[in-house]
């Protein structure tokens, strides 16, 4: 990678951002005593902590040059503090405080790494910390707010955790994780700038410190408030089969790599020890920890190479307060700010070494595809969902009550609902991609070949590098779609073997055997609507890009269109539930959304006719 070569890079920090946390806080040499920040028994004095914030002189806004250098000396007390302990003392003091975070285990590692004095640890520690006491935050948010802030400088912004916790202490981390006018130790860290001798160690005894006074002042407000704090699931990634698509890593390729990190010219020297230590933690089966590692520093490299390839060199540094950092957005978009087509795709489009042991590795990247992408997700969700369907057709129903099932069937209503189903996927028929269109000598798609063609189209393949905010957009609407699709038949299902086992123990009362009829009647209905609607799902998902053909009004009808689909399967949620058991209503729910959707597929404005309209051919 000769384009790499050039001066040793020292930093990524800019210079006001290196000032701020390298030098600042080292200022002012004051001692300060460390019975005014902490009492014995590891109460937090906020009142000296927030005494150290300045503002302007308006006293609208932080000063946060002039606060970053008055707690220097509060931030050099509270890590000498924590030296003079032995892990025993920091537990017996602090643990019961870092309760709150629903991750208190992760304090006694980060305590091991400040005394371990090794630079990257503390650093990686650091990172989990500020990462950790995000999310905890968030929880805390949603006892009086709705929607917790994406953005944490948003969150620390809310009235809802001024409330809590008042507003001077949240002001302190803004000093600290919340604006890029600070310390922003998050940002630096999380997005790669800063090498692991940047921070100072102290900042992160700080940080400890701040999560076990916060611990305190939470526990003041629910006992006072009587609330109980509530913490969000973690995402569990639960099919582990779609993540299993490397070759394991042998210890040769580990050995392999050790050398050609010292050699290779997209590893920054000044971050090659987040390099050794992500080895060390891959050895030792920490990958939660060598992945933080690796994907910062992912994002440190192909910046290196983004701002070289765009000759833009102080893309590598970090911004400053007034503007954005260059982050892994920018450096995989399309095209540059100033509208420039982006080099770093095309330069990555060619095989970027040539070192055997790599080969391997190489080959395995030019065919693999997002497994953790809402494109694939859909793809899952679309073809689950489907199979969960097909399992209706081997549900029990008493061949006495057969008869009496299909009479109710045959209504105006229902009937109306099977033409509008065959009209329409007459209709999708004729968007298939041609290389699906194995039966083109008839004139309409038989439901028995359904299954076959929802595998094929989850199969082709869907660009994914690029993906603009709308096409986002509405793919979250189509796999919310998705997921209630696969709500109703699962709740289909139980309640259908519910009422059949009690049809078999005879314990169904007069007004439950009607249910039961209506609820088989529905069944039959909505196996074919579910099953059109999932090939509709699967048929705008190949074509997903062309809605970047749509102007503004055209995206909102459309997006519109999407959602009336997702009111429609939430209101079935609701009806076929156990709790409602609404069977005859869900035909006239059905009839009303089957119009909906003929009379915008009527206006040829769904994206399997904009495809066509403007390509001729599928997107692939």
């Amino acid at each position: 990678m000769e384009v790499l070569i050039g001066d040793p890079i020292t930093t990524c920090l800019s210079p006001s951002v290196y000032d701020i946390i390298c030098n600042l806080g080292f200022q002012l040499r004051e001692n300060c005593d460390i019975n005014s920040i902490v009492t014995q028994n590891g109460e937090v004095c906020w009142k000296t902590i927030t005494d150290c914030v300045s503002y302007t002189e308006s006293e609208q806004g932080l000063d946060y040059w002039g606060s970053v250098r008055l707690l220097g000396p509060v931030c050099e007390a509270v890590h000498s503090h924590f030296l003079s302990l032995t892990k025993g003392q920091f537990e017996i003091r602090y643990a019961p405080w870092f309760q709150w975070t629903s991750f208190p285990e992760l304090f006694p590692e980060v305590f091991d790494a400040l005394e371990s004095l090794q630079s990257p640890a503390i650093s990686l520690s650091l990172m989990k910390l500020t990462s950790c006491l995000e999310r905890a935050l968030g929880d805390v948010f949603l006892l009086i707010g709705k929607e917790c802030p994406f953005l944490l400088r948003d969150l620390l912004a809310s009235e809802e955790l001024a409330q809590v916790f008042s507003q001077s202490v949240m002001n302190v981390l803004k000093v600290f994780v919340g604006s890029p006018c600070g310390l922003n130790l998050r940002n630096v860290l999380w997005h790669g700038f800063a090498s692991p001798e940047e921070i100072p160690p102290k900042y992160c005894s700080m940080m400890i410190l701040l999560t076990a006074g916060l611990g305190q002042l939470l526990k003041s407000y629910l006992q006072n408030t009587k609330l109980t704090l509530a913490h969000r699931s973690f995402i569990t990634l639960a099919n582990l089969e779609d993540l299993i698509v490397f070759p394991d890593v042998t210890y040769e390729v580990l050995s392999v790599l050790e050398e050609v990190m010292t050699k290779s010219a997209f590893i920054l020297k000044i971050m090659l020890p987040y390099w050794e230590v992500a080895l060390v933690k891959f050895k030792s089966h920490r990958f939660a920890d060598c992945a933080i590692l690796l994907l910062t520093q992912l994002e440190t490299g192909l910046r290196n190479v983004f701002a070289t390839l765009n000759r833009c060199p102080k893309r590598l540094l970090t911004a400053e307060s007034t503007a954005l950092y260059t982050t892994f957005d920018e450096i995989l978009a399309k095209h540059l700010n100033d509208g420039k087509i982006n080099q770093l795709p095309l330069f990555l489009g060619e095989p970027a070494m040539e070192k055997a042991a790599v080969e391997l590795l190489i080959s395995l990247a030019e065919g693999y595809s997002s497994r953790c992408h809402p494109v694939f997700q859909l793809k899952k969700q679309v073809l689950s969902c489907e199979e969960s369907i097909r399992v209706w057709a081997l549900l029990p129903f008493p061949e006495e009550l057969t008869r009496e099932a299909v009479r109710l069937e045959d209504n105006s209503e229902t009937n109306g609902c099977h033409s509008l189903i065959t009209k329409m996927t007459d209709e999708l028929y004729h968007h298939m991609p041609e290389n699906h269109c194995v039966l083109k000598d008839l004139d309409h798609l038989p439901t028995e070949t359904w299954p076959q063609l929802l595998r094929e189209l989850c199969s082709t393949p869907v660009p994914t590098l690029f993906c603009p905010r709308i096409v986002l957009e509405v793919l979250v609407v189509l796999r919310s779609i998705g997921k209630q699709c696969h709500r109703v038949s699962s709740q289909v299902t139980v309640a259908s073997e519910l009422r059949h086992r009690q049809w078999v123990e005879r314990t169904l009362r007069s007004r439950q055997r009607q249910n039961y009829l209506r609820m088989w009647s529905s069944i039959r209905l909505l196996s074919p609507v579910l099953s059109l609607i999932l090939l509709l799902i699967a048929l705008e998902l190949v074509n997903i890009h062309a809605v970047c053909g749509k102007n503004a009004h055209e995206y909102q009808q459309y997006l519109k269109f999407v959602k009336s689909i997702l009111q429609y399967t939430e209101n079935l949620v609701a009806y076929t539930s156990y709790e409602k058991n609404k069977w005859n209503e869900t035909i006239n729910l059905t009839h009303t959304a089957l119009l909906k959707i003929w009379t915008f597929s009527e206006k040829k404005q769904m994206l399997i006719h904009l495809a066509k309209k403007s390509t001729n051919k599928v997107l692939l």
